[in-house]
């Protein structure tokens, strides 16, 4: 079995852990920070809890012994250089700062000799930018896990310039034998294919509110009761297949230039975090959130993803 190092617990770290652990790898878990080590261990114990009590096969566990044997394997620690000890496979999952991603990348570089692969879990920097000041920069490889990953099968496996194709062989192994669906994604350029497409469709739901189309709540039901139902079984290239390409090109021919095309995001969004009005951090974004509301969404979002993971 590859020795596992992740590098940050945060919202995503934890989760890349528990995945790895639940694979059977040993995992170092590395944050600065030690409360939120202990927060990290408390979380992937409830996750595996949750999924063991829902027969999930995801959790890789049924019983409360199999759930400590999982913990069990997880080690954590404050110092960098004691999770690279020994480390196959690292995996960075600190926050989204490029010149942060750049200082670890020098430091995994140096701590960690090859054949040791260095990856990110970054969801928008350039993974060329982020491996820059590496020396090995052909092992170095953007490995992106959509959140929470325990849940999520995908993830985006994207080559910097000088990433080997051996290195993107091998990312796609270890993640295949966890259970995970890699895709490998041709091009280095930010937001790889899943956040492009993501923020396109959020860039136009803001304008929708924007522009007094429809409030918040209409531009979800639309989504959630509409056409988000087909998303699991029918993508969208799929999907322009299936009603034809003609139809596709004259809604494009018509319907394009009066969709939302600005390079900058949006003043409404803008003005509302300035207002402090962050969404569920706050209590309030694009409507007002209870505490009861935000377990029950977090709940239902749950419950959704470990079901749709049993077909």
């Amino acid at each position: 079995m590859e020795r596992i190092a992740v590098i940050g617990a945060g919202l995503m770290g934890h989760g890349i852990a528990q995945v790895f652990a639940a694979g059977s790898h040993a995992v170092s878990l590395m944050d600065v920070e030690e409360r939120r080590l202990e927060a990290a261990l408390s979380d992937i114990r409830d996750s595996l809890r949750f999924l063991a009590e829902h027969g999930s096969r995801a959790a890789g566990t049924a019983e409360e012994e199999d759930i400590d044997a999982v913990v069990s394997r997880i080690s954590a620690t404050t110092s960098l250089e004691e999770a690279c000890a020994g480390a196959d496979f690292v995996i960075e999952a600190v926050s989204e700062e490029p010149e942060l991603k750049r200082r670890v990348f020098r430091e995994l570089d140096a701590l960690c000799p090859p054949p040791a692969l260095l990856a990110t879990n970054t969801s928008a920097i350039s993974i060329t930018e982020i491996a820059g000041e590496a020396a090995h920069r052909e092992r170095v490889v953007g490995t992106h896990f959509w959140n929470p990953p325990q849940l999520i099968p995908l993830v985006e496996v994207v080559p910097g310039r000088d990433t080997s194709p051996a290195t993107v062989d091998r990312a796609c192994g270890l993640l295949l034998a966890v259970g995970k669906r890699p895709v490998r994604v041709k091009k280095d350029v930010p937001g790889f294919v899943g956040n492009r497409l993501q923020h396109a469709l959020w860039r136009e739901a803001v304008s929708i509110v924007e522009r007094g189309i429809a409030d918040a709540e209409t531009v979800d039901e639309v989504v959630k009761s509409g056409f988000g139902l087909r998303l699991p079984v029918l993508g969208p290239l799929e999907n322009a297949d299936m009603i034809g390409l003609d139809l596709t090109l004259q809604i494009h021919e018509y319907l394009l230039a009066h969709l939302e095309d600005s390079h900058r995001p949006s003043p409404l969004l803008r003005k509302k975090v300035e207002k402090g009005e962050k969404g569920f951090s706050s209590g309030r974004g694009f409507r007002e959130w209870t505490p009861a509301e935000m377990k029950a969404c977090r709940e239902r979002l749950r419950r959704h993803l470990v079901e749709w993971g049993e077909r």
